[in-house]
């Protein structure tokens, strides 16, 4: 008995996760040009909008079985774009460039330290898509790019609202430091928790801890009083869990061998 055909999958099917995936790309353009025209509190939101479509894209894909490798290879070019060339921008416009104010060759620095961002997430994009499906799912290897470029923006946008008196010039060096720093962690080889799981198997395997549950409703009543300075915060700790645990797990291995 012949086998029954197959109905095709709709090409809207195929069309959704990637129509999200352009959402990103478009935000982290449109981040760029606001940038470019001292916009910088837009610019820094448009990240964080690409980093929503970033969560979105691939779980629509998942949901309606519609994951590619066009889609993937799509994904990460977005991403490039949204959370390397945008985010290393947005920073150079609003603070690095001011560097020049120091010197010529300290003017160079700040250039040199927004393309050694960009430089970083493409290495960082790159061994993630190596690495895919070798890694343990609760974990990233080194700082990942969304989270690297939602420390960058968020620390932009907290000193560009208007509610604190310093500015991107007078932050320069802050700001230098803070480039440098997300685009170290994003090549390092420190592990930062995914919130992927617990990593163990059955059914439990995609369960996260209770006191993440808990403090989500925590988190967002806090972005509803103030939203920048909350992200900002919530980046600096996340930037430093992992660097935290690393001490933390070398300080007891050599506990134990004592």
């Amino acid at each position: 008995m012949s086998e029954l055909p197959q109905p095709k999958r709709a090409r809207g099917m195929y069309l959704l996760p990637n129509l999200f995936t352009t959402a990103g790309l478009f935000s982290g353009f449109y981040a760029i040009i606001a940038a470019s025209n001292g916009e910088f509190v837009s610019a820094a939101i448009a990240v964080f909008v690409a980093g929503l479509m970033d969560g979105v894209d691939g779980r629509v894909a998942r949901l309606t079985g519609t994951s590619s490798e066009f889609g993937v290879q799509y994904d990460s070019l977005a991403d490039l774009v949204s959370f390397g060339l945008a985010p290393a921008l947005v920073m150079y416009y609003w603070s690095l460039s001011s560097l020049k104010l120091d010197g010529e060759t300290v003017g160079r620095v700040g250039w040199a330290v927004a393309f050694l961002y960009a430089a970083c997430a493409a290495l960082r994009l790159a061994r993630f898509n190596t690495q895919v499906g070798v890694v343990d799912k609760r974990w990233f290897i080194g700082l990942a790019s969304p989270a690297a470029a939602g420390l960058m923006m968020s620390f932009v946008w907290a000193f560009s609202d208007g509610k604190l008196d310093w500015t991107g010039e007078q932050l320069r060096y802050v700001a230098l430091g803070v480039t440098i720093v997300a685009a170290l962690l994003m090549v390092s080889r420190i592990r930062f928790w995914s919130f992927k799981g617990t990593g163990k198997g059955g059914a439990k395997a995609d369960r996260v801890p209770f006191l993440l549950v808990v403090l989500v409703p925590v988190v967002i009543a806090i972005l509803v009083i103030d939203r920048p300075r909350t992200l900002l915060v919530v980046g600096v700790l996340y930037a430093l869990s992992g660097p935290a645990m690393a001490l933390w797990n070398r300080w007891s291995r050599k506990g134990a061998v004592a």
